[in-house]
């Protein structure tokens, strides 16, 4: 069996499939190198002699520069590899010109709304303009969920520290959140719960509504009622009583979209789970459907795949946007714009950021880019879209939700329990990490490695896991209960 995996051909050096010892020689599929370091599982070897300044190349692309000479055999990490990267840059469109075949017919059961969108849950939300009424929101959370039963899936509220002493983009960006978190197909009822002195009120939120279905809202402003929360269970008993009689019906997979994510990765994760859900990306456009990749930071490195898959030269030009625009975000913070992979990366194998972008953006498959999203806008056309947010694993799976994401596939290869407004469904890159963590993983897609099972063969599963789930299958976030919800903030607090 391979111990060592070399990506692309182009490579200089492997990742090491178990943990290896110094004195030995490890063999991959068509070479062996004798090692001169330990490397530790899911770390790279150098295949060959990389001198001083010399690309290191893994995924066919270079992750960074050896900071000394680096001899064949040696573990190649953080301690003698730096980035290559720097600040803003200028792009020239390479048009791949990438082509899905169109494939049909794979169905889901999901609930149609008013606005042509299918939601994958019939919820009761509560959401609070202002962190002021979040212990109202939570009590009302628990009170209502003796309002579970047919046609109430759950009841969740959303709580949030925003809403007041904000300015700006932060400001508008908790509003538009907030609206669309409003006005997602997932939930059935929405209850906006305001305080009445706040920025942004519940007015204004109603004013940053895209199309609300009046049915399914109700607002109620705390200081106007004597007892809000007696005012507040009467109007989700009202909204929990309209949805009673709400069913499931055979919906097309064109109607799904999909967030994807990445957290906690490790060495393995630009190798099976990314992979993974790019397979699955790419089944789902090919049926008509969306996805929605983010995390602008990770894509660092990364940034000029995207770019040349670009559907035209317009969304061309908003990538460029896009990341130069994060740089800039970067800049004026007086902050490092290559420093992202976090220890645990790091533990894992992980050395820069185009390391990382790598893996990351494998998770986009080999589709078209569709379209490029701001923060907080939501998604309008089909296929693959770039979306506007950081790398931190709640707020931009709360980025992804907002969007119009039916639910997150996240892959990790450290683990994490986190949730988000929308199914969180988590796909491990190595199987120990399943054996572990079976309460937190929904899907190893380490059996690509541990099983040898074939990559369309863990896509095309993952898609019938998808489909599965988007028809009221729960995820383990959602049997433990778990929802989280997180805004970007990167102002002024008055």
């Amino acid at each position: 069996m391979a111990e060592l995996l070399r990506i692309t051909p182009k490579d200089n050096v492997a990742v090491a499939l178990q943990p290896l010892a110094a004195g030995r020689t490890a063999a991959g599929e068509d070479f062996s190198v004798l090692l001169k370091t330990d490397v530790p599982a899911g770390h790279k070897v150098a295949l060959e002699d990389i001198p001083e300044g010399g690309k290191v190349i893994k995924y066919g692309f270079p992750i960074g520069a050896a900071k000394e000479a680096i001899p064949a055999g040696s573990h190649v990490h953080v301690h003698n590899l730096r980035t290559l990267l720097g600040g803003e840059l200028e792009y020239v469109w390479q048009p791949t010109h990438p082509q899905l075949e169109p494939r049909e017919g794979r169905t889901f059961l999901g609930y149609p709304r008013a606005d042509g969108r299918v939601g994958i849950r019939n919820e009761l939300w509560i959401i609070p303009t202002v962190g002021c009424v979040n212990d109202i929101a939570r009590a009302l959370e628990r009170d209502a969920q003796a309002l579970l039963g047919p046609g109430v899936d759950r009841v969740c509220a959303f709580t949030h520290p925003y809403g007041c002493s904000q300015m700006g983009d932060d400001q508008e960006n908790t509003r538009q959140v907030l609206a669309d978190l409003c006005t997602h197909p997932n939930a059935g009822g929405v209850l906006l719960l305001g305080l009445g002195c706040e920025n942004s009120g519940v007015d204004i939120i109603r004013a940053h509504m895209a199309s609300p279905d009046e049915k399914r809202l109700r607002t109620l402003i705390c200081q106007q009622v004597e007892d809000e929360h007696e005012a507040a269970m009467a109007l989700l008993r009202e909204l929990a009583e309209q949805m009673r009689g709400e069913e499931r019906v055979p919906c097309p997979a064109a109607k799904l979209v999909v967030g994807l994510k990445c957290g906690g990765s490790d060495g393995f994760s630009g190798i099976t789970a990314n992979p993974v859900i790019g397979g699955f990306s790419d089944r789902l456009i090919a049926q008509g459907g969306t996805t929605i990749l983010t995390e602008v930071p990770e894509m660092f490195g990364a940034e000029t795949i995207l770019m040349n898959r670009c559907e035209d030269e317009e969304t061309f030009r908003k990538t460029v946007a896009l990341i130069n625009n994060f740089k800039r975000y970067f800049e004026e913070h007086h902050q490092t714009i290559y420093e992202n992979p976090s220890p645990g990366n790091k533990a894992g194998g992980i050395s820069t950021l185009e390391d990382k972008a790598l893996g990351c953006t494998q998770k986009s498959g080999f589709a078209p880019v569709s379209d490029v999203l701001r923060y907080a806008e939501r998604v309008q056309r089909r296929g693959l879209n770039l979306l506007s947010a950081p790398g931190n694993d709640l707020v931009a799976s709360t980025a992804l939700a907002a969007a119009g994401a039916n639910l997150v596939l996240f892959s990790t290869g450290r683990g994490t329990p986190f949730a988000s407004p929308v199914p969180t469904l988590k796909i491990s890159s190595n199987t120990p990490l399943r054996q572990k963590k079976a309460g937190w993983i929904d899907f190893d897609a380490g059996r690509l490695l541990s099983e040898g099972k074939p990559l369309p063969e863990l896509a095309d599963e993952l898609l019938e896991q998808v489909l599965r789930v988007a028809s009221g299958e729960k995820v383990k976030g959602e049997e433990h209960g778990f929802h989280d919800l997180a805004i970007f903030k990167g102002g002024v607090t008055l």
